[in-house]
């Protein structure tokens, strides 16, 4: 095989592997957001950073692209958010008193089971890359 040849072979493998892997994370993406809609966070919460709640208001909770931003890097960040999706957060400890309109996440134990929680959060943090 000549040099020319390997190279169009290097180049179609690769464009293969892209596509199969935006192929799954596209999968992933829908699985996460149908997750998402059947847990009912998607009641207090917006992705993109920019969206608006009732009445044009900011929504309820925060955009989870703040989240991811917010929390980029932080060693213990998939635990603490999964800590807070299952069990709320405190109205006296008000973090994102700028970009919500609540005051409070009440706890999700009832509507998530932990395993589903830390898979929602992962793609949440993913959202920054």
């Amino acid at each position: 095989m000549n040099s020319m040849n390997a190279l169009r072979l290097s180049l179609s493998v690769a464009a293969l592997l892209a596509a199969g892997s935006a192929a799954a994370d596209a999968k992933a993406d829908d699985a996460a957001r149908q997750l998402a809609t059947r847990s009912g966070c998607f009641i207090c919460h917006a992705i993109e950073l920019d969206a608006k709640g009732p009445e044009g208001l900011k929504p309820v909770g925060p955009p989870w692209k703040a989240v991811a931003a917010r929390y980029k890097g932080a060693k213990d960040a998939r635990k603490n958010l999964t800590t807070a999706v299952m069990g709320g957060t405190s109205p006296y400890n008000r973090h994102w008193k700028d970009e919500s309109s609540g005051i409070a996440m009440p706890p999700n134990g009832v509507a998530i089971s932990e395993a589903d929680a830390a898979k929602l959060v992962d793609w949440i943090l993913g959202l920054q890359k």
